[in-house]
């Protein structure tokens, strides 16, 4: 789903909202959880008859009729399986009298209103999942039938079916920003986006063990490892165990909800037994295949005595104040996940860019974990990647079972020039994009014949583009994608768009409109296949065939002193006081050309004015003919 389809979802959501503080006297607390109930039953479903049909495919016919599905079917999948009274088709199509259809509830009770429905909805749903017990909203009857009505149809979009990944942490934070602001932002709260979850699950390549997020949110970690280890061909509830602790109840609602409609189960706490900083909840220390999290940042006023006593601070605790409070708690987070690997564990963390070389407590824990060997990847993320703080951040990656030759090795990648602008606001990477940072955590693993598989996806990927574009006069690009290609499909692109401007310009007005339209769709492809082929040569141009280098301004291997082992040639970690921020090691890229011709630019700009003008004077001539019409 693009981020254009997320906004005007967020749009509805707000408009819902809108009805819910019109229609009630609920605080914006109290309605958003119906709200977020009503979205999650909705996507719930749509994954519902996403799988459906695939079971469908397969399913035996016995006697000329096709076998019914099971829940079974759907646990097998990783899905929510969905009994009638609960699918969403059946709720949104519900008549405006519902006393008049003899419903009764799973007690066997009359159901006299729509608010009853949904919460009998809600209640046959939790019967499918023993995690959900409890959890969903059944404060329906608060609302009257008509304004319920109203928000089964707002959610009846076509948009939500899709939706991948973690939407409803997405649009909890949404709502949190909207009418919470206060909540949304204090304590360093911020949910997790996708791309930053995709790359720390991509580089961590969980596949079967215990899993553990003590700050889960809404669950992002445990859905987007769940796609990585169905992807590769297992079943993530069988391979994989779920752990999760989260202080605010209401995230751990959220969080097993998320979970549930992406057929995940697992374990988690919430309330003051799931503080992290004063409770290990489920007994994990030392236990953990898999740490993944994003805590919040720069908490001050955690008791340092309550800390110290729940353990798991294997380098010590940070510097008290004169309130024997811990100022900065970043570094007990970090300890924390630390603590709790097993001897071959991996952790892949978001943390303040400041942790990377703060002073103090920290310069001294740091340098402990360092000297560890375990410290295995960092990489500096650029601004705008949160969707409600402009904030930069850093990725952390600790690993036990680092190879013997990788042990006092450090990996750093400088990522805040390496990033694709979804709008003003908000940055993020696409799926290329982290491939191509997962690569060189490859090479530098020595993991070549991934690199090698990357090189095919995009040969093979670009080759279907072209295809399904039909322009074949691109496929001479095919024998060169790393090469030449990237610039060969530039000015083939650029060619198009001066045809298009041409013939657009001859065009007579009555049609222009629909000309521009077709090569406004047949320039998206192009520029599609641009971009492809853009990455695919930013990657070969530094690595070639498969060989890690250092490339300056963007990747370097420092090293550190282990077991007496002298430094190899190259930078120290020592030398640049235990500091790990990726900045102090890659150095300055050389200032390329942007590669913007200022002509060519200038003469798109004209164009598009001239467009625009020309959806002006369209409108306002509507405009007229519909004030004539109306004899005013």
């Amino acid at each position: 789903m693009d981020n254009r389809s997320i906004k005007k979802l967020e749009s509805d959501l707000w408009e819902s909202a809108d009805l819910l503080r019109a229609g009630s006297k609920l605080t914006s607390n109290q309605y958003c959880m119906p709200v977020l109930g009503l979205l999650f039953l909705r996507y719930a479903y749509s994954r519902f008859k996403m799988v459906e049909e695939e079971i469908l495919k397969t399913r035996p016919v016995r006697n000329g009729r096709q076998m019914p599905v099971e829940a079974s079917d759907f646990a097998a999948k990783s899905a929510l399986f969905l009994p009638k009274e609960a699918q969403y088709s059946y709720l949104v199509n519900l008549p405006s009298n519902v006393a008049s259809m003899g419903l009764v509830n799973i007690d066997g009770q009359p159901m006299a209103s729509l608010g009853e429905v949904v919460n009998n909805a809600m209640n046959l749903v939790e019967q499918q999942s023993e995690q959900l017990t409890g959890v969903l909203p059944k404060s329906y009857t608060d609302f009257s039938d008509e304004l319920l009505g109203e928000l089964l149809r707002i959610f009846n979009n076509n948009a939500l079916d899709e939706v991948g990944g973690d939407v409803i942490g997405r649009i909890y934070e949404y709502f949190l920003n909207k009418f919470a602001k206060n909540i949304a932002s204090d304590d360093g709260v911020f949910f997790t986006p996708k791309s930053l979850v995709k790359m720390i699950v991509n580089v961590l390549e969980p596949k079967q063990g215990v899993l553990l997020d003590p700050a889960c949110g809404s669950g992002g970690m445990f859905v987007q490892t769940g796609d990585f280890v169905n992807e590769a061909g297992l079943q993530a509830n069988s391979s994989m165990t779920f752990y999760g602790q989260e202080k605010v109840e209401y995230n751990a609602q959220l969080c097993l909800m998320n979970m549930a409609v992406h057929g995940l189960t697992g374990v988690i706490k919430s309330g003051d037994e799931a503080n992290s900083f004063y409770h290990d909840a489920h007994n994990l220390e030392g236990q953990c295949n898999y740490v993944m999290a994003n805590p919040p940042f720069n908490v001050d006023k955690v008791k340092a005595e309550s800390a110290t006593n729940a353990g798991r601070l294997p380098f010590g605790v940070p510097k008290e104040n004169k309130k024997k409070e811990i100022g900065n708690a970043n570094y007990l987070w970090i300890s924390y996940f630390y603590a709790y690997l097993n001897e071959t564990g991996r952790a892949g963390f978001v943390m303040a860019s400041s942790a990377t070389d703060s002073q103090g407590s920290d310069k001294d824990i740091r340098e402990k974990l360092v000297k560890t060997g375990h410290v295995d990847v960092m990489i500096s993320v650029g601004n705008n990647f949160f969707y409600t703080k402009s904030l930069p951040c850093s990725l952390w990656f600790l690993d036990k079972g680092k190879e013997e030759s990788l042990l006092n090795k450090v990996l750093f990648i400088d990522a805040r020039n390496y990033y694709t602008t979804v709008d003003r606001t908000l940055n993020e990477w696409s799926e290329w994009q982290l491939k191509n940072l997962n690569a060189i955590v490859w090479l530098y693993r020595g993991e070549r014949n991934k690199y090698r598989s990357l090189l095919n996806d995009y040969k093979d990927s670009i080759e279907k583009m072209i295809v399904e574009a039909g322009e074949s006069e691109l496929s001479i690009v095919i024998n060169d994608i790393f090469d030449t290609g990237y610039e060969s499909a530039k000015r083939y692109l650029k060619k198009i768009k001066d045809d298009a401007r041409k013939e657009i310009e001859v065009t007579e007005r009555r049609e222009k409109r629909s000309v521009q339209n077709a090569w406004e769709e047949r320039i998206s492809l192009i520029e599609e296949i641009v971009t492809v082929l853009r990455e695919a040569h930013w990657l070969y141009d530094k690595f070639g065939d498969g060989e890690y280098r250092d490339v300056l301004g963007l990747c370097k291997v420092a090293y550190t002193t282990i077991d007496g082992k002298e430094d190899p040639e190259g930078t120290s970690i020592e030398e640049k006081g235990w500091s790990l921020t990726p900045g102090a090691y890659v150095g300055v890229a050389p200032v390329k050309d942007d590669g913007v011709d200022f002509e060519e630019r200038m003469t798109e700009i004209h164009q598009e004015l001239l467009s625009l003008q020309v959806e002006s004077n369209d409108l306002m001539e509507n405009i007229m003919i519909n004030i004539k019409e109306l004899g005013l």
